[in-house]
């Protein structure tokens, strides 16, 4: 089957890093999956917040690491409101994941009294904008750790995350908009490049799907994060 962008199934989009993109952030990523483009800048602070902070002496202060997310205005079409006095529902839902997702791999007693924060800001939204954000935070986050020269490992493993879904009753990698927009079942897959997983988020549009097809999408979402692991490493930067 080939797909309207003349992809196979299994195909990831095309994916191209820029790393370094911005100067003033401690690291920072340009991640573009195809035509979705996500600005990912990692910021550490010293100190954590107050409830991160150990109520009884003697406790180690652990670290934390936190995530926004945004799109554009001009990120889409119709244009896209700015959200200037406070987050909606999709937002907050998506903050969320990518947060969850980064601090899955996180030794936060490593990282020591620090706050990193990864600020994802779509530029371009084309389908993915939410895995695009946590496979490019964790870039993020990552080369922001490397520059704390922590003598402790503070990252136990990487993370990244990917879409899959079916189209026409078979199963695809790595939907644009026009195919998420279409889709009869639409999951976001989330795992650890050791192969563990962190979060699935699946849904019918439509009629209900089965065990066979759960585990269709599963296998290729592993094998796209598998491939997003090495793009992550640089081994197949450029894709």
């Amino acid at each position: 089957m080939l797909r309207h962008d003349g992809r196979l199934a299994s195909d990831l989009r095309s994916i191209r890093l820029r790393r370094d993109f911005t100067p003033a952030a401690a690291a920072s990523v340009l991640f573009e999956a195809g035509r979705t483009m996500v600005l990912c800048t990692a910021s550490v602070e010293n100190g954590v917040p107050p409830w991160r902070k150990p109520r009884a002496e003697g406790t180690p202060v652990t670290g934390w690491v936190t995530a926004e997310y945004s799109m554009l205005p001009g990120s889409t079409r119709p244009r896209k409101q700015r959200e200037r006095s406070k987050t909606d529902g999709r937002t907050t839902e998506i903050q969320r994941l990518i947060g969850r997702s980064l601090r899955a791999v996180i030794d936060f007693e490593a990282l020591g009294e620090r706050t990193i924060t990864i600020d994802c800001d779509v530029l371009q939204a084309d389908g993915g904008t939410r895995t695009a954000s946590i496979t490019g935070g964790y870039i993020a986050l990552e080369a922001a750790i490397r520059s704390l020269n922590s003598p402790t490992p503070i990252l136990i493993d990487s993370v990244a995350a990917i879409s899959v879904g079916i189209i026409n009753g078979q199963p695809v990698l790595d939907l644009d908009y026009v195919e998420d927009s279409s889709a009869q079942v639409d999951m976001n897959v989330v795992m650890t490049g050791s192969g563990k997983f962190v979060e699935v988020q699946g849904t019918a549009e439509g009629e209900p799907f089965g065990e066979s097809s759960l585990l269709s999408m599963l296998s290729l979402a592993k094998q796209g994060i598998q491939q997003l692991t090495a793009i992550q490493k640089g081994e197949d930067a450029g894709r």
